[in-house]
């Protein structure tokens, strides 16, 4: 068994939908980023690369490349995260996922992106686990200018 460990941090902007967890999220500003910036999902795909040590996202899929990953799904990247650990002889035990945001209120869609994560990583839905917390209005994240997410994994 191995342990992976992912973090990321997109801050908010105008005029762009909010990609959580693969799922648009209701909300007046979205994440900027290269791709479509879903902050879940790079943390998730960290901690998997990290449990087998295959570097991180930003290696595999580096902003770099020109157009290649501009404006990319980021279940796209997700998956073939996925195919890369499966390559290698892993399967997901378990994942853990914290996302902090000050709003909107994330609670109400964490059972559409478990379920939207299971399909992606074709795993059961019980494999899963996605919490959504403030940071009682303090740094970054508590006045609203971005959002961040930490996820384990667990390979075996």
């Amino acid at each position: 068994m191995r342990i992976g460990f992912g973090y990321d941090v997109h801050q908010f902007t105008p005029d762009r939908k909010l990609w959580l967890g693969g799922i648009d999220v209701p909300s007046d500003k979205g994440l900027l980023g290269h791709s479509d910036a879903d902050v879940l999902i790079h943390a998730l795909c960290d901690a998997i690369l990290g449990a087998a040590a295959m570097r991180d996202i930003g290696y595999h899929f580096p902003d770099t490349k020109g157009n290649e990953y501009e404006g990319i799904d980021s279940k796209i990247l997700l998956r073939r995260v996925m195919e890369m650990i499966r390559n290698a002889g892993y399967e997901l035990g378990n994942c853990d996922i914290t996302v902090c945001a000050q709003s909107p209120k994330l609670n109400p869609h964490i059972p559409q992106m478990v379920e939207c994560l299971a399909q992606v990583m074709n795993v059961n839905p019980s494999q899963i686990n996605i919490k959504a917390t403030t940071t009682e209005h303090l740094g970054f994240v508590g006045r609203e200018e971005g959002m961040a997410a930490y996820a384990v994994a667990l390979l075996e």
